[in-house]
């Protein structure tokens, strides 16, 4: 499971450190093999182990190849992904692209996602987006227990 928040860099050639405790649950689960991507909204990036991103990619499959909203999500999203894998150092390269589209320039957060994926972001955007979202958590608690909110 993919736990908790770390302040790290991207440095000029657009790698970021994995934080160390990602790289041990990669290390004993998963794999040095990654896949990175913008997310839908591309306010950042998401790293998900390859046996990760490959149970999605089966899900897409499964559906029937006329299904219109399984070839837009391939088309549009599924087609970003990049692969990338953790280099000597626990390092992952963010493409160019990627680094710009979610303004990941120097300072960034790495957060735990959950079992499947973690998300860079950048510092002061991930701030902004805490600030405006924090008043939103305790009505979540309460849709996600199923008593409305």
């Amino acid at each position: 499971m993919f736990r908790g928040r770390f302040f790290h860099t991207v440095d000029p050639k657009g790698r970021l450190s994995i934080p160390s405790r990602f790289r041990d649950l990669l290390r004993d689960n998963f794999g040095n093999d990654l896949v990175v991507i913008p997310n839908d909204d591309t306010s950042c990036v998401q790293v998900y182990p390859l046996p990760e991103w490959e149970l999605l990619e089966h899900k897409i499959g499964e559906r029937s190849p006329f299904d219109l909203e399984a070839k837009m999500l391939a088309r549009l999203f599924m087609s970003r992904a990049r692969e990338s894998t953790i280099d000597q150092a626990g390092r992952i390269l963010i493409p160019p692209e990627f680094r710009a589209q979610a303004g990941l320039n120097k300072e960034v957060m790495v957060l735990g996602g959950g079992l499947r994926l973690f998300e860079v972001w950048d510092r002061a955007r991930f701030d902004h987006y805490e600030l405006t979202h924090q008043r939103e958590v305790p009505g979540l608690f309460g849709k996600m227990s199923g008593q409305g909110g």
